[in-house]
């Protein structure tokens, strides 16, 4: 039987690029079903560059501040992905925020993770805000991408406790583990065709919902 191909894979980042790091380990694995053919990042000096090279692959900057406005740069992305035949993006850690142009290209084909169960707490400093609120459980959500800022249709979720001595550094620790085994479980859905974006839902097909301490697929978002 011969094996289908693995889908090409590109990462966008903007630092440390851990969640970057995590999809990187699990496609080393050869029965994963993508790889990654390429990091992106609109910083020279994101350490995740630094892991990319490690793996061999692929580094592109694009520096925001050598182009005119978010279109132009935007447009630069889109033409280092298109050059890397890139067939997924995956943002991980990336801090600009994207044209409904530039999103529009990739519909249905980019996904990203933010560190709180959506939709609670869009945004910025996701874990002070939960802390502050007094929520007893937070997490982390893989979504398409869509124009509006952390509003795409949710892909997969991880809980953690919160607990009564947390920091927001202790916190925010225990979320990103539980972040570097979700992406790469949500990546999987999305290129084995296990869900897709249709009418502004994530419908799934032949997924089990998983509601253990790791997956947890909202129902909410799923139709026949």
């Amino acid at each position: 039987m011969t094996r289908r191909a693995r889908k090409r894979v590109a990462i966008l980042i903007s630092g440390r690029g851990s969640n970057m790091a995590a999809l990187v380990a699990a496609a080393i694995d050869p029965a994963f079903p993508a790889e990654i053919v390429g990091v992106i990042s609109n910083r020279a000096d994101a350490r995740g560059l630094e892991i990319a090279e490690t793996h061999s692959i692929p580094t592109r900057v694009v520096p925001s501040r050598e182009y005119d406005g978010r279109a132009a740069h935007d447009a630069a992305i889109h033409e280092a992905l298109t050059e890397l035949k890139a067939e997924i993006v995956c943002l991980a850690g990336y801090m600009r925020l994207l044209t409904p142009e530039f999103v529009q290209k990739w519909k249905g084909r980019m996904i990203n993770i933010h560190p709180a169960l959506l939709p609670s707490f869009r945004g910025l400093d996701t874990h002070a805000r939960a802390l502050a609120n007094g929520v007893r459980v937070h997490g982390c959500t893989v979504h398409f991408v869509t124009p509006e800022m952390d509003e795409g249709p949710i892909i997969a979720q991880a809980a953690v406790p919160v607990l009564s001595n947390d920091t927001e550094e202790t916190l925010g620790a225990r979320v990103l583990k539980v972040e570097h085994r979700l992406y790469p479980l949500a990546l999987r859905y999305l290129v084995e065709g296990k869900v897709r974006m249709s009418g502004g839902a994530a419908v799934f097909s032949g997924v089990d919902e998983e509601r253990g301490d790791l997956a947890i697929v909202s129902p909410g978002q799923c139709r026949d």
